[in-house]
C-alpha cells in the first residue's frame, strides 16, 4: 500500500510565506528543472535560461508573503518566467537597436574623417599641380580660380590681353586636371596594392 505524501504543495507554500527556507528549497527542486527546460526552448541559451530561472525564484522569495496557497503555484511560476523571457527579448531588441545606432554613428564618423582626409589630400595635390605650372599660367590660374578675379581684372593687372588670360587659363586648368587625375589614380593604385 502506497503512503500518501506527508507534505503537500499547499503546506510548503504556507511555510514559504512564513520565511521557511527548507520549504523554498523543496519548491525549487520540484519546479526548477521544468522552468529551466521551457526557458531554454524559448531563449535558446542555457546561461540566459539559468539567469531567468534564478530571477524567477528570487521574485518568489521576495514576494512570498503575497503568495496565495489556494491558487496554482505552477501557473504563478510559469507566468513569472514568461514575463522574464519577454523582458529578455525586449532588452535584446533594445541592445540591437543600440548596437545599430553605434554602428551608424561610427560609420558617420568614419565617413566624415575619410571626407576630411580626401579634402586635405586633394588640396595638397592641387597645390603641387599649381606650383608645377609655368609662371604666367600659375599667376593667371591663381588670380582667376583661387581669388575669383575676372578676366578683365587679371588682364589689366598683368598687362596682357583678355584673350591671353582666357587661353592661358584653359591650358592651366587642363594641366591641373591632368595632374590631379594622374595623382589620384596613382594613389588609388598604391592603396590597392598595399591593402589587398
Amino acid at each position: 500500500m502506497k503512503s500518501s505524501p506527508t507534505t503537500t504543495e499547499k503546506d510548503l507554500l504556507l511555510r514559504l510565506r512564513d520565511g521557511d527556507q527548507q520549504a523554498f528549497g523543496e519548491l525549487y527542486r520540484m519546479y526548477s528543472k521544468r522552468i529551466f527546460i521551457n526557458t531554454v526552448k524559448m531563449v535558446k541559451d542555457e546561461d540566459e535560461a539559468q539567469e531567468i530561472l534564478q530571477d524567477v525564484f528570487i521574485r518568489i522569495w521576495n514576494n512570498r508573503k503575497n503568495i496565495d496557497p489556494d491558487k496554482s503555484f505552477q501557473s504563478y511560476l510559469f507566468s513569472i518566467a514568461k514575463n522574464l523571457v519577454r523582458d529578455f527579448f525586449r532588452k535584446a531588441a533594445l541592445d540591437r537597436k543600440l548596437q545599430e545606432m553605434l554602428i551608424a554613428r561610427g560609420t558617420e564618423l568614419y565617413d566624415h574623417i575619410e571626407s576630411e582626409l580626401y579634402h586635405k589630400e586633394s588640396n595638397a595635390i592641387l597645390k603641387v599641380a599649381i606650383e608645377a605650372l609655368p609662371t604666367q599660367r600659375k599667376a593667371i590660374f591663381t588670380l582667376c580660380k583661387m581669388e575669383g578675379k575676372s578676366y578683365d581684372e587679371v588682364a589689366m593687372m598683368m598687362g596682357i590681353t583678355v584673350s591671353t588670360v582666357g587661353n592661358q587659363l584653359v591650358k592651366a586648368t587642363r594641366s591641373v586636371k591632368e595632374y590631379f587625375y594622374f595623382s589620384r589614380h596613382c594613389i588609388a593604385i598604391v592603396a590597392a596594392w598595399l591593402f589587398f
